[in-house]
């Protein structure tokens, strides 16, 4: 059976870690695979699953917390009246909400570890229910020498920067450094870098529109009535502070309503992508085809 080198444990290692970073992390398995995946299957696997973990993962991790949410919510909802009339009923909630809170939180970070450790032991580390897929996707063998699918390495590549556009600003990292790094190399990932860039772009300005609409309405309103708020709030000068702030506010809050569906298309395009289409998101996939062709003429 094969060992992998210090060089490779290494590689392997950091490609693990680097999901303690919670998204800022993306950068280095993606940097693993490109830099080791003709001269270390074993990196170039390691680093995929990393990758893999990160950002599909971090989807996965993101609807099992929402779930703990929303039934720690009703909970409290159908025992509202208990909670009020007993402090330790509301405190026990308390407890228990942000104990699971954490514990999915620690959840997240012992697969990885996990990981980082039996690679350092020189293992052929796989993460439950991803690892084996991915090794057959791949082609993955550590006991031979055969290549891993270079076709599907890519896909792999490019569905987990769709897949990343739920993570806020960091889930950039992957779409850009698989550009940077590969994008000369296969025109195809170049591609669907540049959509997922574009749609986490796209997500980003959304969220800063929705921001600066909030805090316009907010300022407008404090400069027509004041910081108080109550000596002119009868006045036509308050009514209308009132209704530029509440209509800023609601049009922010539709604005940031649409944030999730663009993260479930996200979703879409990467799952697309590894069952082998040539996914294009509507509209804004023939924006990027036509500015990389533009690019490409240059």
């Amino acid at each position: 059976m094969n060992t992998p080198t210090t060089e490779e444990r290494v590689w392997a290692v950091l490609a693990h870690l680097s999901a303690l970073a919670l998204g800022m992390g993306l950068i280095l398995p993606v940097i693993g695979w490109a830099e080791q995946r003709r001269t270390s299957k074993y990196v170039a696997f390691q680093s995929l699953q990393a990758l893999g973990y990160q950002s599909l993962g971090y989807t996965v991790w993101i609807l099992v917390g929402l779930l703990v949410g929303v039934f720690s919510f009703f909970f409290l909802l159908f025992n509202i009246e208990s909670a009020m009339n007993s402090e330790t009923v509301l405190i026990g909630w308390m407890f228990a909400h942000f104990g699971f809170t954490f514990a999915i939180l620690g959840l997240y970070f012992i697969p990885p570890v996990v990981a980082a450790v039996a690679c350092a032991l020189g293992r052929d580390f796989r993460y439950p229910f991803m690892g084996n897929r991915l090794a057959k996707y791949l082609n993955y063998d550590f006991a031979n020498e055969s290549d891993l699918n270079e076709t599907h390495e890519d896909r792999w590549v490019a569905a987990a920067g769709h897949f990343s556009v739920i993570i806020a600003l960091w889930g950039l990292l992957a779409p850009v450094t698989a550009w940077i790094l590969q994008g000369k190399r296969s025109l195809w990932l170049k591609f669907q870098s540049a959509q997922a860039i574009a749609l986490h772009a796209f997500v980003l300005l959304l969220g800063f529109t929705a921001g600066v609409l909030y805090f316009f309405g907010f300022f407008v309103f404090i400069a027509l009535t004041g910081i108080a708020g109550d000596p002119r709030m009868s006045s036509a000068t308050g009514l209308i502070g009132l209704v530029v702030m509440f209509g800023s506010m609601a049009i922010a809050l539709l604005i940031l309503l649409l944030v999730p569906l663009f993260h479930i298309m996200g979703q879409w395009a990467g799952y697309r992508v590894l069952k082998g289409d040539d996914y294009r998101y509507p509209v804004l996939g023939k924006l990027v085809e036509r500015w990389v062709s533009n690019k490409r003429g240059e």
